[in-house]
């Protein structure tokens, strides 16, 4: 037993040297802190600025209203014509319905005069027609007695001998004239084969035909019209009032401009900080920093309560990195800027409700594997 003592003494001395010497020469960063990208918001228009109050690093969503400018000078000239011809493109619209409806109710009117017509020509034929039938079947069976219908004119001609012949011819006339009439047309003397109403109706029906044509064009170009309006309402809503809205979710982290002021096109309004992408900033001596490779994994621990994330080599910028941090939240210190500069990509710091944008908190990086890592 006594033998095994100052064997176990000494491993237990190495293992505590191996844990001290390990723990101490393992890769670490000097300070490390939590930082994102920078986005400045610029004015699209030229206006006065209206600002939201909003207290500096409040949280903001993507989306949502940053400010709005207003330009009480904004050129409508273009939409003040665009009106006009709108105005008087609806009233031509408004005048050729107008005139197509008057022409189809003068068409139906028409209509039904020549169905009346038609209808009480075809009874005069038709009763002109029993009359000369009744005269040839008298004059063929040698019956000369008139009827009692008939008037003095009637039965003094029934008295007489009667030519069959023309009887005949008047029969067949007339047959030939209902025949004609039922099927629309109608036979006379010294006027056309259709009564007036039916021909001005004819007429009226080429006038509807070329007002349906106008009205189709008058209301395409009142279409035209509408949309180009609506184009250009757009556009002088767009110039007149502009709302701008947050391009990303983070924080709003720097007012640069003044409620109320007047602004030109592109001016700088605000900054906010872009919460969407984690990294973390570190410096490293020259000794770790040659061993470090874009792509390397690497450890971060959150100082403020002790939470180790897992992490990867973003890039390696070097000493005097201060250019590349001009659009960083977080400006590096002096004695960063004499040390190596070390961006890591940390994910999970934005799954992590507890530090979600914890921009500017700091911690450490640990680069290679340590004894206690088990531990941890």
């Amino acid at each position: 037993m006594k033998t095994f003592r100052p064997v176990i003494g000494v491993v237990l001395v190495a293992g505590a040297l191996w844990v001290i010497i390990g723990e101490q020469m393992s890769g670490v960063s000097a300070d490390a802190v939590v930082n994102a990208p920078v986005v400045t918001v610029r004015s699209s228009t030229a206006g006065n600025l209206q600002l939201p109050r909003r207290p500096l690093g409040a949280h903001v969503n993507k989306g949502e209203l940053l400010a709005s400018v207003d330009d009480t000078l904004a050129d409508t000239t273009r939409l003040n014509d665009l009106k006009m011809e709108k105005t008087i493109a609806q009233a031509n619209v408004d005048q050729i319905r107008g005139d197509l409806n008057a022409r189809r109710a003068q068409r139906q009117t028409y209509v039904e005069r020549t169905a009346i017509f038609r209808q009480q020509r075809i009874a005069e034929i038709e009763t002109k027609l029993e009359f000369a039938q009744a005269r040839l079947d008298r004059a063929e069976t040698g019956d000369t007695k008139p009827d009692a219908g008939t008037s003095k004119a009637t039965k003094a001609s029934a008295a007489s001998t009667e030519p069959l012949a023309q009887l005949r011819e008047d029969v067949a006339l007339l047959k030939i004239s209902l025949e004609a009439a039922k099927k629309g047309v109608f036979l006379g003397d010294g006027y056309n084969d259709a009564p007036n109403s039916e021909q001005r109706g004819l007429e009226l029906d080429g006038e509807i035909t070329s007002l349906e044509v106008a009205l189709a064009h008058a209301q395409s170009r009142l279409r035209a019209l509408t949309d180009r309006s609506a184009r250009e309402l757009t556009r002088v809503n767009t110039l007149s009032t502009n709302s701008i809205m947050s391009p990303v979710n983070g924080l709003y982290w720097e007012n640069l401009q003044a409620d109320g002021v007047a602004i030109q096109r592109g001016d700088s309004i605000l900054k906010l900080v872009d919460c969407d992408v984690s990294i973390v900033t570190a410096s490293v001596s020259e000794g770790i920093y040659n061993r470090l490779h874009v792509g390397d994994a690497a450890t971060f621990k959150l100082a403020s309560n002790g939470s180790t994330y897992a992490a990867t080599i973003a890039r390696l910028a070097g000493s005097g990195a201060a250019s590349i941090y001009q659009n960083l939240a977080i400006a590096p210190s002096q004695k960063h800027l004499e040390r190596y500069d070390v961006t890591l990509l940390v994910p999970g710091l934005k799954s992590d409700p507890e530090v979600d944008c914890a921009v500017g908190r700091t911690g450490r990086v640990f680069f290679e594997k340590r004894p206690l890592d088990f531990s941890r």
